[in-house]
């Protein structure tokens, strides 16, 4: 039985046809390991968290993030174990807050570490949720990129923009109370960069990078001369 199985991977490595389950590189199988990982403690965080949130807004973010999440791990998981579509597809998160930034800064207290539990605010709870968030979404990316499954590979995709979404979310609700504040440029600094680049038009000259090949060769050919002439002058 051994030596089939051994026999029948060793065929399927020769004709690249592998089950679907076993359809992973080894990349692959680590950095999903790991997002798989890094979501089971992102909603472990946010259970915790969950009992001391104070305000009912920052609760109904957490509860609807947290059952997106849930759904999403099991989507990947899913798929990651079978190697073939999942039972539903992965799903589009959508925030309630509105789009409207409030820019500039006001005094504030400095930050510094917790001394006990009793400190947990609701701004430490939504810093914490906002890290987590783009965490995600750059471990997510770069596992993406490693995975050789496709169907693996656009679950994973998928989800970045949710993580995204999420951390948009929690960084309006964060900046509406002050948590987070945006500085901006000054008018002239920002219009410069704004300026700072211009459109691209069209499709590169062929005629011209013809030529340009063409007096790279010349260029090469007249270096091999040279050097087989140096070379003669020695004999």
């Amino acid at each position: 039985m051994m030596q089939n199985q051994q026999g029948q991977m060793h065929q399927n490595m020769h004709t690249g046809a592998v089950p679907p389950q076993m359809n992973h590189g080894g990349h692959e199988m680590f950095d999903v390991h790991e997002v798989l990982s890094s979501s089971i403690e992102t909603m472990n965080h946010y259970t915790m968290y969950q009992q001391h949130v104070k305000d009912p807004e920052l609760r109904d973010i957490l509860n609807r993030q947290y059952q997106f999440m849930q759904q999403e791990y099991n989507i990947t998981l899913e798929c990651f174990k079978s190697g073939q579509d999942p039972s539903m597809p992965t799903q589009s998160y959508k925030m309630n807050q509105d789009n409207d930034f409030i820019y500039g800064m006001k005094p504030s207290q400095p930050k510094k570490p917790m001394q006990n539990m009793m400190e947990i605010s609701d701004e430490f709870i939504a810093s914490a949720m906002l890290g987590a968030c783009k965490a995600g979404a750059s471990q997510k990316t770069m596992a993406a990129l490693e995975t050789t499954n496709p169907v693996v590979r656009r679950v994973l995709a998928d989800s970045v923009p949710n993580c995204i979404e999420m951390g948009y979310e929690l960084s309006l609700y964060m900046n509406k109370h002050h948590y987070y504040q945006v500085p901006q440029l000054a008018q002239q600094d920002a219009m410069s960069m704004l300026n700072a680049y211009a459109p691209a038009t069209g499709l590169p000259d062929a005629t011209n990078m013809n030529a340009g090949m063409g007096n790279m060769n010349m260029n090469a050919g007249m270096g091999n001369m040279n050097m087989n002439n140096m070379n003669n002058m020695k004999h």
